[in-house]
This record gives C-alpha cells, sequence and structure tokens, in this order.
C-alpha cells in the first residue's frame, strides 16, 4: 500500500453523471499547487445514472482519485461517514459533488486550518447563495436555531465545503442528516472552529436531491443532537431533574388533601386536584427511574465499546 497522502477529499455522488467528471478536473487543478499530497474518494450513493461507472472509468487514469460503491441510497450522511472511515490523510475535506462548491477554495480553507495555533474544523459560508428562495429562508431559520440552541455560532451548518483534522471526525458516529452538525457534535470534544467565506456557484446541470421536507428532519436531528451534547453522559440529571419536579408537585398537593381530609374533614373522593396530584407523583417516579435506566443504557454504551468521556488531542499539530 502507498503513503497515506496528507489531505483526503471526501465528495459523496447521487445521480451526478454530468457533473462529475468536470469535478474531478476542477479538484486536481485547486489540489495539485497546493503542494501536499491528497487522494479523492467518490462515495457513489447509490446513483441509477451510471454516475459510479463514470467515476470508475476516471479512476482508471488518476492515481489520486479512489471510487466507493454504496449498494443503494443510503444519504448524504452514510456517504460521508463511508468516506470518512476509509480516508487516511490526516486531514479531511468534504465538498459536494454537484459543482456548486468551488474546489479553488479548498487552498484558503486549509490555509485557515493552520492558522495560529491551528484549528480543528473550518466551515465555509456560502454567504452569497445561489438557490432559490424556497432554500435560502428554511436555511437562514434553521442555521439561527442550530446555532442557538448548540452554542456554536455559525452562519451555514448547511455547507458541505469543511476542512477538518482526521482525528476529530473519525470520533464522531453520523446518523440521520447529522453530517451538517459536526461541528457542534465536536464542539463537546473542545474542538476550535472557524469559517470563512466561500464561493457558491449555481447548479448549471443535474437536479437539487433536497427539498423542503430536509428541513423536518434536520430539526428532529438536532433534538438528538443536543441531548447528546448536553446529557450524553449523564441523562439522568435529565430525566431525574423533571422527575423531582413532577415528584415534588405531587407530594405537595397529596399532602395538602390528606391534611384537609384527616384535619378538616372535608371530602376529596370528587376533586380534579387529587388525580392531578397523583398522577404528578406516579409521573415523578417514572421519570426518574427512566433516568435511571437512561444511564444503565449510556454506560453500556461506552464500556461496552471501551468509549472514553474525554479527547486528548494529539501532538502532531
Amino acid at each position: 500500500m502507498s503513503a497515506a497522502p496528507e489531505i483526503s477529499v471526501v465528495i459523496p455522488l447521487y445521480n451526478e453523471v454530468e457533473n462529475v467528471e468536470d469535478l474531478c478536473r476542477e479538484l486536481k487543478a485547486a489540489l495539485d499547487p497546493i503542494g501536499r499530497t491528497y487522494e479523492v474518494l467518490l462515495v457513489d450513493d447509490g446513483s441509477k445514472d451510471g454516475t459510479g461507472k463514470r467515476a470508475l472509468e476516471l479512476a482508471k487514469s488518476e492515481p489520486t482519485l479512489k471510487v466507493l460503491r454504496l449498494r443503494r441510497n443510503f444519504g448524504q450522511t452514510a456517504a460521508f461517514s463511508a468516506g470518512f472511515d476509509h480516508a487516511r490523510g490526516k486531514v479531511v475535506v468534504t465538498s459536494d459533488g454537484d459543482l456548486q462548491n468551488d474546489p479553488k477554495d479548498i487552498g484558503p480553507l486549509l490555509a485557515k486550518l493552520d492558522e495560529g495555533d491551528g484549528y480543528d474544523i473550518v466551515c465555509g459560508w456560502r454567504k452569497n447563495r445561489h438557490d432559490p428562495l424556497s432554500k435560502k429562508i428554511p436555511s437562514f431559520f434553521a442555521n439561527r436555531l442550530i446555532s442557538w440552541a448548540t452554542g456554536v455560532e455559525i452562519h451555514d451548518y448547511g455547507c458541505s465545503l469543511k476542512v477538518l483534522r482526521a482525528d476529530v471526525v473519525k470520533g464522531i458516529r453520523l446518523y440521520g442528516e447529522m453530517h451538517r452538525f459536526i461541528p457542534a457534535v465536536a464542539s463537546s470534544m473542545g474542538v476550535r472552529v472557524a469559517e470563512v467565506v466561500v464561493n457558491h456557484r449555481p447548479r448549471t446541470r443535474g437536479v437539487s436531491k433536497y427539498g423542503i421536507g430536509r428541513t423536518t428532519r434536520v430539526l428532529l436531528d438536532l433534538f438528538t443532537v443536543k441531548f447528546f451534547m448536553t446529557y450524553g453522559t449523564r441523562p439522568a440529571h435529565l430525566f431525574g431533574l423533571f422527575g423531582l419536579l413532577f415528584g415534588a408537585v405531587g407530594f405537595g398537593i397529596l399532602s395538602y388533601l390528606a391534611f384537609i381530609r384527616l384535619f378538616a374533614d372535608q371530602s376529596i373522593g370528587s376533586r380534579p386536584l387529587l388525580f392531578f396530584g397523583g398522577l404528578s407523583f406516579l409521573t415523578g417516579i417514572l421519570l426518574v427511574n427512566f433516568g435511571l435506566m437512561a444511564e444503565l443504557l449510556m454506560r453500556t454504551y461506552h464500556e461496552s465499546q471501551n468509549k472514553p468521556i474525554y479527547v486528548l488531542k494529539t501532538d502532531d499539530r
């Protein structure tokens, strides 16, 4: 096996047969002048238009080009994950395969990564985005919501053009639509994130694969990301807190009703407050027990995979 390259470029492709040849040509023109060894991993995500076949033909004449073919369309997150698993470089570059991201921006992103003490992730910001309003407006509000919820201020979570250190990205498991949350998830590892304005070009060939329905999936994944960032190693603190609150309310109500029944001789059997107090108390007990079960599951998850709850910073940066 040849020596590991310094840079691995990971690009998912789905029905991009019209763009794949120009994509490879532009990548080579952008990466060669950088003067660092590299590989390009094209991940064919179950394309039905011959994208994978065309990519394999191009790889025959270009030794830096590698093609991974998924058996069916698993989605962009799974395609990125496959690329990360097979990337050999110390730095991983991600991008879309529709030619809207400009490969010429890879150089400035790499330069930013090595700036000063060095960043861990550099994200592209499509400041002048060439997309219809039906995509830009939901994206604007989604970016603001994600930044607020995660505490990681990024203008453009949806931009696939990013540069990441391999030891960071390989420590993250991706599910759903979570590839866009990599900076937020990695923030729990103490990474340094930067942002650089990049060129965004209008799509000239092919059809966009993403519609308004994707926004709903992203928002649902945000709940998952927020939970794992804040309570991933201590779920009992979340459920236990609400359990104690409900339990205290229910206990207080039941204590009050018991007092007026025993000492004021008032009937409480037909009072709605009795039902509410009992329900609150039982809910509290269930939430506390649910938190304990979640704690056991989380500890099993970490210990069965020998997964540490900390991350060490490597010395070769």
